[in-house]
């Protein structure tokens, strides 16, 4: 038969776990223990209702007491409740039928599947504690920038680890496209969502996400921390380029100047962290012609013709200002539209003597196919010269034809005025 001293180690093992169990409270860390050994007892017996159980996880000990009540001999119909005159009296020589005797129970007497189910229970009451008080902990930290140290790459994901040892994950939809990692650095992301399906919590963090940017610039700028500067909109391709709109309600302070601060230092540690997405500072306007203009910079913008109903901007520059209002790759264009809501047409300006002599499309229709012509005029040009003026890439995109379509019209055009 194992002795109290072969088995003890097992329970002071249990208890030593569980006391430096992290994130749960000392009250609802006892009252864990003692549930848990109350299901035990109830599992083995029937009932726990007739046991005191006391806990003192600080020191890794605990009493139970099982209190029965003195029956006369051969009388007793259940052990665990009741116990004979005879065998109460050697405990106490002085019992008598119908008093309570109190007595401390051996727990490791219940055997080894006794304390087995007792470690089983308690691991998963515990996982749960821990779980509930994970999913509260990051459901409050939803818009906030945390830490974790990158711990495993994966094809889908980065999990990162953070500092009490949670796993963080960072899908790749939520990666910077030109992000690289190495397992033991730190990393800074924005907390997107906590799931909670099974009350297994799961942390999902972006590096891509507009919030991301924003709260980078709250941390840079104190002019943005203390309320003096408003971020209105921020548009991103992660990892490229962004557009934040701000504004002041004082106008002493640049916004501009402020958030770039002096030779661009306070954006250049952002622009460093983000992969060197060059980040355009503009000033905000509720003047939604103003607001388009300046979310187009660097270009120089001649006039704009807006449709607020379908949310539409026709924008109108000067041709040597066309390619940079579109942008390598049309990132600008896509930026501006982005941050100012409004979808951007972009025309080449033209000069009436250019008019004057204009010519009609369907005049190309021996050397243009008819259906050309037609997807052409579908979308509002129905001249050589409108044509010519407006981007390549709008013909492609909105009159859906080939690149090689386009440059076929482009070139038969250009012929006929050269």
């Amino acid at each position: 038969m194992a002795t109290k001293k072969e088995k003890g180690p097992s329970m002071i093992e249990t208890f030593q776990e569980f006391k430096e169990t992290k994130n749960i409270d000392r009250t609802t860390l006892v009252s864990v223990l003692e549930e848990s050994f109350r299901n035990v007892i109830a599992k083995m017996f029937g009932s726990d209702e007739n046991y005191d159980v006391i806990v003192n996880p600080d020191k890794g000990d605990f009493e139970i007491h099982r209190n029965r009540i003195v029956v006369a001999d051969g009388e007793v119909k259940d052990e665990n409740k009741e116990i004979s005159l005879t065998e109460a009296q050697k405990i106490e020589p002085d019992y008598e039928v119908g008093e309570e005797v109190s007595e401390e129970v051996d727990f490791q007497k219940f055997g080894r599947r006794a304390i087995l189910n007792l470690r089983q229970t308690l691991a998963s009451k515990i996982l749960e504690l821990e779980h509930d008080s994970l999913y509260q902990k990051y459901k409050d930290k939803v818009g906030q920038i945390v830490s974790g140290e990158v711990y495993q790459m994966w094809k889908r994901e980065v999990l990162l680890i953070d500092d009490e040892g949670n796993e963080l994950h960072l899908p790749k939809a939520e990666q910077i496209p030109s992000d690289s990692y190495r397992k033991g650095e730190t990393l800074r992301a924005i907390v997107k969502e906590v799931q909670n399906e099974n009350n297994n919590p799961r942390i999902i963090l972006s590096r891509t996400s507009p919030l991301f940017l924003e709260r980078m610039l709250e941390a840079e700028v104190p002019e943005i921390n203390d309320g003096l500067i408003t971020i209105r909109r921020i548009a991103r391709m992660p990892g490229e380029r962004a557009k934040v709109a701000v504004e002041s309600y004082d106008d002493r302070i640049d916004p501009v100047g402020a958030c770039v601060g002096v030779k661009g230092s306070r954006v250049h540690g952002i622009v460093r962290e983000l992969c060197n997405e060059n980040i355009d500072v503009i000033n905000y306007s509720s003047n939604t012609q103003l607001f388009i203009q300046r979310a187009l910079a660097p270009a120089k913008v001649t006039s704009i013709t807006l449709n607020p109903e379908e949310h539409k901007a026709e924008v109108y520059l000067q041709p040597e200002e066309v390619s940079l209002a579109i942008g390598k790759g049309g990132l600008n264009i896509k930026l501006a539209s982005m941050l100012t809501e409004y979808t951007i047409d972009v025309f080449r300006v033209v000069n009436e003597a250019d008019a004057d002599e204009d010519i009609y499309l369907d005049e190309f229709a021996d050397e243009i196919d008819q259906w050309i012509i037609d997807s052409i005029k579908a979308i509002g040009l129905d001249t050589a010269k409108q044509v010519l003026n407006a981007p390549r890439e709008m013909l492609i995109e909105k009159a859906d034809l080939e690149e090689e379509t386009v440059d076929h019209v482009l070139e038969v055009l250009k012929a006929e005025f050269e």
